[in-house]
């Protein structure tokens, strides 16, 4: 079925970038349609129900304290006092033992680490924040770029098992700059007495994002959701309507936010090939988030990063020892999360198998924990989660041009030098927004 009705904009992908594109276009009165595959909108940051109805993300979020255009689009939609800020702790789990890591005061308690090294480790950011240039160390890798400068032992038991575990088979290859820019962020996120304060908006993200779809339906646009893209009827170098699993649609712009081999298979057959393979060179991991709702705490900390080779998961971070139990009837909130490649055994393995193999090693790490604890549990998985930058990867990385004038990408793997996060998703969707209402403005006027 063709649709009689021809949008100013179409957009591909309900996640951040692609609503706070739509809202910005709707806000300049133009007619936006945003089509998203699946049932919700948020992208990495959707979110579900419990059992009774407790709504939580189904992968584990907050935002920085210095965080900028989050707080912006909160404040503009009327819910910046919905944003709390709170301190956190954060902990490393090393030859099963738990150890705090929030202060300087739990730095130099670090026993796993000489003295001269926990001082090395200690200065570490203050080494980070001199590198300006953030081109000037793409070409090596984190190893290569950080043993030299916190020393062997201190990368071999701090940040080589949070990287091989992060990036699997490719965490010898990733460049230095995912690593620094992750030191200076952190770095950056300090209260007066030194330890991390971070961010998360009450009730959960679901609620800016219901918030950012009401916005532009208000203004005229339209949100769909369960409707996939599958291809594309272009005209020379423009593209003329867009098939979707449901319907064909039109429009003069269109803009497109998954991730880059989903585009690439939008536009095959349509677009030239050297293009959509240069999609393809960005690799990426999946993402599998076990989220445990449980009827009692397992620690104190909020961030336990596991040093642990033989542990299968980069982390276990405690929801609720961030925002408080009783947003969550009372009930603690757990996700593990573990960065795989979808070839993985473990990836198409069933929901009960998998919560089976994570409480074998949790229960390792909290040998008071039993399975009555578990009230509910879920397993989501993100098949494009991580893009995998590797050296020199702003080599690689397509721009917002795609071989027709009416039509861009933003996708999460073009954040960069910054990793994913919802922040910059919202930076992304506002700065393209800005490019296409200013090729609407130029063929208003040529």
């Amino acid at each position: 079925m063709i649709s009689q009705k021809k949008y100013d904009t179409i957009i591909v992908g309900a996640g951040f970038t692609g609503l706070t594109a739509a809202y910005s276009l709707s806000k300049r009165g133009k007619q936006v349609r945003v089509i998203e595959a699946s049932s919700r909108q948020g992208g990495l940051a959707e979110t579900f129900e419990f059992d009774d109805g407790i709504r939580l993300e189904k992968f584990y979020h907050h935002w920085f304290n210095n965080d900028e255009y989050a707080p912006k689009l909160a404040k503009e939609l009327g819910l910046e006092n919905e944003i709390t800020s709170l301190p956190t702790q954060t902990g490393m789990y090393f030859k099963k033992r738990i150890w705090k890591l929030s202060t300087p005061l739990d730095l130099l308690r670090f026993k796993p680490l000489s003295l001269i090294d926990r001082i090395r480790l200690g200065l570490l950011v203050i080494k980070v924040r001199r590198i300006k240039d953030w081109k000037t160390i793409e070409h090596m890798t984190i190893r290569e770029w950080l043993e030299p400068l916190c020393g062997k032992k201190v990368y071999s038991v701090v940040w080589n098992p949070l990287v091989t575990s992060k990036f699997s088979i490719f965490s010898e290859s990733i460049n230095a700059v995912w690593m620094w820019k992750k030191l200076v962020l952190r770095g950056g996120t300090r209260n007066s007495s030194g330890g991390e304060e971070l961010a998360y908006f009450k009730g959960g993200f679901g609620r800016l994002t219901d918030a950012l779809v009401s916005a532009i339906e208000k203004a005229g646009g339209v949100v769909s959701f369960g409707e996939k893209a599958t291809g594309l009827v272009t005209e020379g170098d423009k593209i003329h309507s867009i098939r979707t699993d449901k319907s064909e649609i039109r429009a003069k712009n269109y803009l497109f936010t998954p991730a880059l081999p989903l585009i690439a298979d939008i536009f095959k057959g349509e677009a030239d090939l050297l293009w959509i393979d240069s999609l393809k060179k960005v690799r990426y991991l999946g993402n599998m988030c076990i989220v445990l709702r449980l009827s009692q705490k397992l620690s104190d900390i909020y961030w336990l990063n596991v040093n642990d080779s033989d542990f299968p998961f980069v982390g276990v971070i405690e929801h609720t020892n961030f925002d408080p139990p009783e947003h969550y009837g009372n009930s603690n909130i757990v996700f593990l999360s573990r960065y795989l490649s979808v070839e993985d055994t473990l990836w198409s393995n069933e929901d009960e198998q998998i919560l089976e193999f994570a409480l074998l090693h949790l229960q390792r790490m909290f040998p008071n924990l039993e399975r009555s604890w578990i009230q509910e549990y879920r397993v989501w998985r993100a098949e494009y989660a991580q893009p995998v930058t590797e050296r020199n990867y702003s080599d690689n990385i397509p721009g917002h041009e795609t071989p027709f004038e009416n039509a861009f990408i933003s996708s999460m793997a073009q954040i960069y030098p910054e990793d994913r996060g919802t922040n910059y998703a919202i930076r992304e969707g506002l700065a393209i927004a800005e490019k296409i209402s200013n090729q609407f403005d130029i063929k208003r006027f040529s």
